[in-house]
């Protein structure tokens, strides 16, 4: 196959995962299962930077598209509007010269079967490619944004001094975060390791084990990751395990564990002294769990059941610490998943609080008097993090939150609420997350 008959191949590819996000409602990491498929290997970093891409700009794309054309197109034909938003995105935010990017797009609307239409992007893309007609025509907040109306309404509320900042990061792309095994090699030790190699990368003080790669590579070619010396972790999500473990030995359950990065963390700290217990309903994701504790050297009891129905699975020896990383809308890893913007619905957040309000709840007869629970979202919506922990706190008698955090140096990049912290996506190159640390008073 020739070169340009691949390049062609790559758009239309893109175009049918934006389309599967977009109009089908998948997931981009399905999405980019079945792209990537149809692609050669040399050829999914650019598969990958384009769905990415034109995902995080999608009301912005789909603005100057609306305005391009003379008639919308007809719902069975989303897939060129999706073609048509790749397009746009390559003319605007890539390096790639604008003939190829007109003539591979073009050409991937007859390998997508609709030959018709590529006529139609065509005279489009090169109209806007010469007179930029629609670029910066950004009227709506969600062009200007690159999001929807509701998430938008939801972050200028929950943080009236940050919001626009936080839609910005959202947009950015997520920085590649290591998490060295301590049970291996030093964290400095890892670190020289890379300038050996030439790969540059910083640290951030009180996350000791996390180390922040300046440009973003295949696991395989990390020094010593099939070996079990590295794991790929943001250093927002490291902060979870050493605040649980801060005077916290024995029994540890790990609820809602899959895919276990927290769960193996958890097992490089604690050593000898914990036994962990993780939990998960999800038996695919589980899958992966077991993996990964293998390639670490780790150990652990693995369970599949829902933590919210302990008597599926608890054996019925009490836990001294519990982490309750909860499922949640994800808004604060949106640089990682911009396809959250996209399939979350502002009707979701009601009943994401609800399950985490039952998780508390159902997990907290679990724990020892004096044991402690850490709840973690990667969310930034106070609905589902302070509100959620001060409703538990006022209708649990022996519950107390213990707001010491596990190390000062951290101090800077968190935010104290009314209940626990938050860190805000982007803060020092780390995705957004909650923290609370409840404990029982005995």
């Amino acid at each position: 196959m020739s070169d340009n008959k691949n390049s062609a191949w790559v758009r239309a590819a893109a175009a049918q995962a934006v389309d599967d996000v977009v109009s089908k409602g998948r997931s981009l990491d399905v999405a980019l299962v079945n792209a990537e498929s149809r692609v050669s290997g040399d050829d999914r970093s650019l598969l990958r930077m384009l769905c990415f891409g034109t995902l995080r700009n999608h009301w912005r794309l789909q603005e100057w598209a609306n305005s391009l054309l003379d008639r919308p197109l007809k719902k069975r034909d989303s897939v060129i509007n999706a073609l048509l938003a790749v397009g746009l995105f390559q003319l605007t935010d890539t390096r790639i010269p604008d003939h190829a990017a007109v003539s591979q797009t073009v050409e991937a609307a007859r390998l997508l079967r609709r030959p018709k239409h590529a006529g139609l992007l065509n005279a489009v893309l090169r109209r806007f490619g010469r007179d930029k007609v629609a670029e910066g025509a950004a009227r709506s907040d969600e062009a200007q944004h690159n999001h929807p109306r509701w998430l938008i309404d939801t972050i200028k509320s929950d943080w009236p001094d940050d919001w626009e900042d936080m839609l910005a990061a959202n947009n950015d792309r997520a920085a590649m975060w290591l998490r060295v095994n301590s049970r291996r090699v030093a964290t400095s030790d890892y670190a020289a390791a890379l300038d050996e190699a030439g790969i540059a990368a910083n640290s951030l003080a009180g996350v000791d084990q996390a180390l922040m790669l300046s440009e973003a590579m295949p696991v395989a070619e990390l020094p010593g990751f099939n070996e079990g010396r590295v794991s790929v972790q943001d250093a927002a999500a490291q902060i979870a395990a050493p605040w649980l473990l801060r005077g916290v030995k024995g029994h540890i359950l790990d609820a809602c564990a899959a895919p276990g990065g927290k769960s193996a963390h958890l097992l490089e700290l604690g050593g000898a002294d914990i036994r962990l217990t993780s939990v998960d309903k999800d038996v695919e994701r589980l899958e992966s769990l077991s993996d990964n504790l293998q390639r670490l050297g780790l150990t652990a009891t693995v369970l599949p059941g829902d933590a919210s129905n302990p008597s599926e699975w608890w054996n019925g020896e009490p836990f001294d610490g519990i982490l309750l990383d909860a499922p949640c809308s994800a808004s604060g890893v949106i640089r990682r998943h911009p396809d959250i913007k996209l399939l979350r619905r502002e009707t979701d957040i009601a009943e994401l609080s609800r399950v985490q309000s039952a998780l508390l709840a159902a997990l907290w007869p679990l724990l020892t008097p004096n044991g402690r629970i850490l709840y973690v979202t990667c969310s930034v919506l106070a609905a589902e993090n302070d509100a959620v922990v001060a409703r538990f706190l006022d209708s649990t008698a022996d519950a107390r939150e213990n707001d010491m955090l596990p190390n000062n140096n951290i101090r800077d990049v968190m935010r104290a609420k009314a209940c626990g912290y938050q860190i805000l996506p982007g803060t020092a190159g780390l995705d957004g997350f909650y923290f609370a640390c409840l404990e029982k008073v005995s």
